[in-house]
């Protein structure tokens, strides 16, 4: 029995140590907020959005000028010929780039389509982390209160082990009683151990996603207006809003104005190139110092480019086929999760109805299973076994309760409103947009682009 104390109080002074006072408690709404300042995955969803958005820079480029300026200082020298002055010109070019069949139109779109996209990635993304901050959350609690049932639970066996053994002493039990009690203790103690390294993991992901350990956590949170009224309103909202199916919407669009772009290339292409230019000096007599100016148009049809025009229209094809099947699947995976996130919160509510129930039943019932043995009209065996029963209908409780919050908060996620601005977080929401605007400036190289 040492051995059985000992461990416990190592476990006990874990527990302890990792749960600190009640002056730093930590809600749920705090540990949200914190995620989204703090959470990497946020942010890299972010960069990738401006990231994405420099493709709309790029498709732009083609349809406006290209515009440089040079200098030069020539020295010549001929063998036996008297060496005459450097010669020193400046010059500017024009390219401008008149008619392309609209494939540069069709290659705007598909980079706006794209970053619209990653835009609804990131909400996505947010949505991930937020929803995986919950879990946490609820799993800290559920395994600090699983800790505090068990450990009660082994305080119990003890206490039976503790009786059997009195109760052989003055020849009222058996030594079965004592062996039977000191079973049920053990299997407590391994169950007590599991209980406290499930809280370390579950301490861990809280880290992970949060930037701290937790402090003190507390399960309510009132989701109001998010929560949806039925199961057919959920699905309505999530295949209407969820940024998954947006995202997919969003791919379809730049996959169409891929085919476009695609098509467009066997269209014909009207350049031009201008420059303008002037000698500063040498030269000589032969060579006035005077400007110089050209204008080039140049119509480009294409005939044969060795299969590739066909291929990559074929691709294009298929590709903008896949999109619209991806965005079918995606729907039906939204409509499955939101209907199983509806699904489980009705069941964690039932869940919770009938274990309370069975707790205060289960109460009674073990205190005057206690009492008949104590009279000799029930065994030490009943006792341990109606421990038992409550014990599991106490845990079942404890699981239920934490299935509920998470259910709650999955069921909003996949309606799409598990975000900063619909939570009513206190943080700037990032979005991009104020970058992308930026992007869409298309003289932004003449000025700086944060």
């Amino acid at each position: 029995m040492v051995f059985f104390r000992s461990v416990r109080a190592g476990a006990l002074a874990f527990v302890l140590c990792s749960v600190p006072a009640m002056a730093h408690a930590e809600t749920l709404r705090e540990a949200l907020t914190s995620a989204y300042l703090n959470n990497p995955n946020i942010l890299s969803a972010l960069l990738n959005v401006k990231a994405t958005a420099e493709n709309i820079a790029l498709a732009k480029s083609a349809k406006l000028p290209t515009i440089g300026a040079s200098a030069s200082v020539t020295q010549s020298y001929v063998p036996g010929s008297p060496v005459p002055s450097p010669v020193g010109t400046v010059g500017i070019s024009a390219s401008q780039t008149i008619f392309d069949n609209f494939k540069s139109d069709a290659d705007i779109e598909a980079a706006r389509a794209l970053t619209e996209a990653s835009r609804y990635a990131l909400q996505n993304s947010e949505q991930n982390v937020l929803l995986a901050v919950v879990q946490a959350y609820m799993g800290v609690i559920q395994n600090t209160q699983l800790v505090q049932l068990r450990q009660a639970n082994v305080k119990f066996y003890q206490a039976q082990v503790d009786s059997a053994n009195d109760r052989l002493k003055i020849g009222e039990g058996t030594k079965i009683d004592v062996s039977q009690a000191q079973a049920r203790l053990a299997q407590g103690t391994a169950a007590y151990q599991s209980a406290v390294s499930a809280l370390q993991t579950s301490q861990a992901t809280y880290e992970r996603y949060v930037g701290h350990k937790p402090r003190n956590l507390t399960s309510s949170y009132n989701l109001g207006k998010l929560m949806p009224k039925s199961v057919d309103a959920a699905v309505n909202e999530a295949v209407a809003a969820n940024p998954a199916i947006l995202s997919a919407k969003a791919a379809i669009r730049a996959s169409q104005a891929n085919s476009d772009s695609a098509n467009a290339a066997f269209g014909p292409t009207l350049d031009m190139v201008s420059s303008l230019g002037a000698t500063l000096f040498g030269g000589g007599p032969t060579t006035p110092n005077v400007p110089t100016a050209s204008v080039k148009f140049s119509l480009t049809i294409p005939i044969y480019g060795g299969g590739a025009l066909g291929a990559n229209i074929r691709k294009a094809n298929i590709t903008q086929v896949k999109s619209e099947v991806d965005a079918l699947a995606a729907r039906d995976q939204v409509k499955e999760a939101t209907i199983t996130a509806w699904s489980t919160l009705q069941n964690a509510t039932a869940q919770i109805q009938s274990a309370n129930t069975a707790v205060s039943a289960g109460d009674l019932s073990l205190q005057g299973t206690i009492q008949e043995r104590d009279v000799g009209q029930a065994t030490t065996l009943d006792v341990l076994n109606a421990q038992s029963e409550l014990e599991s209908v106490k845990e079942g409780l404890i699981t239920a309760s934490a299935s509920k919050v998470i259910a709650a908060f999955a069921l909003v996620a996949a309606t799409g409103h598990l975000t900063a601005a619909d939570l009513g977080l206190s943080v700037e929401v990032k979005t991009g947009e104020d970058y992308i605007a930026k992007v869409e400036d298309v003289w932004a190289e003449l000025r700086a682009l944060d």
